[in-house]
Order: C-alpha cells, then sequence, then structure tokens
C-alpha cells in the first residue's frame, strides 16, 4: 500500500446520530424503537439517517487513511483532545458540530462536509464527500481558500478561559436574575437582568438576531443597521443586555454595544450562586461567574479558519 504524507493528521470529527442517541438511553435498539413507535414516530427516517450518516463517515475514512496519519474523534471529546499545529480537520455534520469543533482549534484548517444534502441545508457545509479529496489535496498544497472567522473570548481572574465562535452568554444559570457590575468605554453601571449575549459576527445571524427582533418588536421599529448580522472576519464583537430592570440601585444605559480590542467589556459579579458563563448554547461546559468573579469580554487573538 502507498504510504500517505506522515507530515499531515487528519482528525475527523463525528457525532451520534439520533438513533445512536435513543439507543443510549433505551440501552437496546428494540427497546428505542418501541418507544419511536408508540409515540407514532417515522422509525424508517431515524434509521435512514443514521444508514447515510456512517456511509459518509466510510467514504471519507476511505480518502483519509491513505493520505496521512488518521483519527477520528467523536463531539464529546473535543473539550479534551490535543489538537497539533499540522492537523487538517474534517467535519461531517450539522452546522452546529463545524461551530462546535472550531472553538478547540488554534487556527487549523476546516473542512465542512453535508453528509446528507437532501436533510440538512448546511450554511457552514459547502462540500459534499465525494468533494473531500480534492479539497484535501488543495489543503495539503496550500492553495485552498478560506474564510477567517473571530471568535469571542472570556477570561476570568483566576485564569480561566473560554471562547466562542457564535456567542456568550454571561448570567443566571436558571430563570432568575442576574446581578452585577458592567464597565465598558470608561462607564460603570450597576445591573440586573436575565443575562448578556455577546455574539460575533459568525453567530451574528443566530441568537442576536432574536434579540434585535424583540427590541424592534418593542420600539414598533422597521429595521436595524445589524439587521443582517456582520461580518465573520470583522475584529469586534456586540453585546446585548437581555432584559435590563430599572431600579434605585441598577441602571439601563450601557445595554448594547460593540467590543472591539480597544474597547472590552469588563463584568463582576455580585451573585452568590448559580451565574455562569457558557458559549455556543452549551449550557453543561461552563465557567462559574459568582460573587468574586471578574470576567473580561474581549476579541480572540486565534481565528478558525473554514476551508471555502
Amino acid at each position: 500500500m502507498k504510504t500517505g504524507n506522515t507530515q499531515y493528521r487528519f482528525v475527523l470529527v463525528t457525532r451520534k446520530t439520533r438513533l445512536q442517541e435513543l439507543v443510549e438511553r433505551f440501552n437496546t435498539w428494540p427497546q428505542a424503537r418501541f418507544y419511536l413507535e408508540h409515540n407514532h414516530a417515522d422509525v424508517q427516517d431515524y434509521l435512514s439517517e443514521h444508514d447515510v450518516y456512517q456511509q459518509r463517515l466510510q467514504e471519507a475514512e476511505r480518502v483519509l487513511r491513505p493520505l496521512g496519519r488518521f483519527q477520528q474523534l467523536e463531539r464529546r471529546l473535543l473539550p479534551n483532545y490535543q489538537f497539533s499545529a499540522s492537523d487538517i480537520v474534517v467535519v461531517i455534520g450539522q452546522d452546529g458540530l463545524v461551530a462546535n469543533t472550531l472553538k478547540y482549534l488554534q487556527g487549523q484548517p476546516v473542512i465542512a462536509i453535508n453528509p446528507d444534502p437532501q436533510r440538512w441545508d448546511g450554511k457552514l457545509l459547502p462540500f459534499v464527500v465525494n468533494d473531500l479529496r480534492d479539497v484535501v489535496t488543495c489543503t495539503m498544497a496550500g492553495k485552498a481558500d478560506s474564510k477567517s472567522i473571530t471568535f469571542a473570548e472570556a477570561r476570568t481572574n483566576d485564569g480561566q478561559v473560554m471562547r466562542a465562535v457564535n456567542d456568550l452568554f454571561i448570567g443566571p444559570s436558571s430563570h432568575t436574575s442576574a446581578r452585577y457590575t458592567l464597565n465598558w468605554q470608561g462607564k460603570r453601571e450597576m445591573q440586573s437582568s436575565s443575562g448578556i449575549i455577546v455574539s460575533t459576527g459568525f453567530g451574528s445571524t443566530g441568537w442576536f438576531q432574536s434579540v434585535l427582533a424583540g427590541a424592534m418588536g418593542v420600539t414598533q421599529a422597521q429595521h436595524h443597521a445589524l439587521g443582517g448580522g456582520f461580518g465573520w472576519d470583522e475584529k469586534r464583537l456586540q453585546f446585548s443586555v437581555r432584559e435590563p430592570f430599572p431600579s434605585r440601585t441598577t441602571g439601563v444605559e450601557l445595554v448594547f454595544g460593540a467590543i472591539t480590542q480597544q474597547s472590552p467589556l469588563r463584568l463582576e459579579s455580585q451573585m452568590p450562586e448559580n451565574g455562569v458563563i457558557f458559549s455556543d448554547g452549551i449550557e453543561a461546559d461552563y465557567l462559574g461567574f459568582n460573587s468574586g468573579a471578574v470576567v473580561s469580554i474581549g476579541v480572540a487573538e486565534t481565528q478558525g479558519q473554514l476551508v471555502c
């Protein structure tokens, strides 16, 4: 067999299918099937999705193994996996898996494959598995085009760091009020709210748009300058305070603005418990944000690279 280029390691990032998650939940496929049938779900849809996905993984492996070192990695292992500078990362899954993978990298190229274009729109999935060999060859030769993606970064006073591809949430872990002091552009304000969302350009057409939509609905505005989001590679972030509450001790003036390298956002927690910071909607992976915690939010030095 022809030996591949050992300079590169190909990391194939995967996710569990709905069928696999159900089998884990109910221990066996017959029990999972009974659950689906009992709830009048389309069992064949689950089976078809699983079979197509497994087939795409096998096809990708056949392409990648002869070209260099190979590692398959399931999504839940991403936070603890040690990527190297020479890795080329191939993601097969939905858009969320691409975003989740990017934030654990240090600028390694990501090739995103849509496993089933008839099922998934795949805004972030420009390729199908039949494109993989050509795209990988171009990437190894340094000839592939890529889009740069700016990350948000939260850095706490005890040295913990969390990055976000789409957005950060800072606030309460449940439906209660967050209390904190906000510092931005030389101004300081005590606030009580349901939390703060910090969006990147990459995520500015997601959660951030729902915040804008709510604000425009309240004010009867017809449009907003950021209604279409902003550039993935722009070296800025946008913060929005959710449901700020005015009182004798809490203000509502610093509730919306841009975060740049020159004007970071700084927050000091006033919550004795249940304060959290999480990124990209993954609530289980969070930093504590309770009394005594101070977090600085800014543009990360590292950028993601999505091959296009």
